[in-house]
């Protein structure tokens, strides 16, 4: 599977679901690495993770490897591991695209989607480090970038259904044993949410801050105006709902130029990595269960908002782990190669 000639890539945070899910979609792509190591922590060092069919990678540990001589390092062992080995990495050489929250919002630092800002890697020399936005926001930005181009985006309001592989592996456990325990009259303790999450939403992802807000609806108002535009308002309620894998969002946003329906579906249709269901029928709309192992961002439910006066609506849905992370990730290495910014 390796290319003569090709890249050597580091998956940092190797173990972990993001990590996996990193891994996967470099053989998926067929992404062009001449090698491919897997880093993680000392107490997962010697643990072996699948690289495609036949090969396997057994993993090393991050505290005391030299990145020198490799070329990309694809980062998410969380934010506090990253403030730490991805300047070391990228004063190896190493281009750093980091999952964790950690560079985001550092001015000096680029925050890429490649279907919406590729023009943003031209800057990433200055640190040589790329960061990948929040999920959330992602998924948002690839569907708002092509209405924005054409209407122009005054302001949004987002209300997510985020499902609990947002919070890694141990998010999964906690649904499968609180659902698990209910069926079987068992106690419940709320150990990685704040409440029960078997048959419940809770309104709370991440930390609060002063003013009432969470910090993960804070990085979906800040990461959006530096990918997408600064003058761009925006209002999110973040909530985490007991589905594994997949985001939901639901979306309403205030144009300054008039757009109908159809006009959004139209441009939408033709927008890169958006895939568009929208029939007014039972089921004609996509979910969380059928964006799971896809690359694209699907929008539905596409309808004027008749209480303002450029306003349109719509659903959408995404793999959180895929184009939410693992893939984002991917794809700024394969812009980057296209633009001629990342050589061996």
């Amino acid at each position: 599977m390796a290319v003569v000639g090709g890249y050597r890539v580091a998956v940092v945070g190797a173990t972990g679901a993001v990590g996996r899910e990193m891994i996967k979609t470099l053989v998926e792509r067929q992404f062009p690495a001449s090698e491919v190591v897997a880093l993680a922590s000392g107490r997962s060092t010697g643990s072996e993770i699948s690289f495609g069919d036949k090969k396997i990678l057994t993993v090393k540990n991050l505290e005391t490897f030299d990145f020198t001589g490799w070329d990309i390092g694809l980062f998410s062992p969380g934010a506090s591991v990253s403030a730490i080995h991805a300047p070391r990495a990228a004063a190896a050489g190493c281009v750093v695209i980091d999952n964790t929250s950690h560079f985001r919002m550092e001015n000096d630092i680029p925050l890429v989607v490649p279907e919406v800002n590729p023009e943003a890697l031209d800057g990433f020399a200055k640190r040589g480090i790329i960061a990948n936005p929040n999920c959330s926001t992602i998924q948002m930005v690839v569907a708002l970038k092509p209405l924005h181009d054409r209407f122009r985006i005054k302001r949004v309001v987002v209300s997510t259904y985020q499902s609990v592989s947002g919070a890694g592996k141990e998010g999964m456990d906690e649904l499968f044993n609180h659902t698990k325990a209910l069926f079987v009259n068992d106690p419940n303790k709320a150990e990685i949410f704040t409440k029960e999450i078997a048959f419940n939403c809770i309104p709370h992802i991440d930390k609060f801050m002063d003013d009432g807000s969470t910090k993960e609806e804070w990085k979906m108002v800040v990461e959006t105006k530096k990918i997408l535009d600064p003058a761009i308002d925006v209002f999110a309620t973040a909530v985490r709902v007991p589905v594994f894998i997949g985001h939901g969002e639901a979306v309403t946003v205030e144009f300054e130029n008039p757009v109908t329906a159809s006009e959004a579906r139209a441009i939408l249709r033709a927008a890169p990595g958006v895939v568009v269901i929208d029939k007014h029928d039972d089921g004609g709309y996509a979910t969380q269960i059928d964006c799971v192992g896809e690359d694209a961002v699907f929008v539905s439910r596409i309808r004027k908002d008749p209480t303002v006066p450029h306003g349109l609506g719509f659903w959408c849905v995404s793999d959180n782990l895929r184009k939410g992370a693992a893939l984002n990730a991917v794809q700024i290495a394969e812009t980057m190669i296209a633009r001629g910014l990342l050589r061996k």
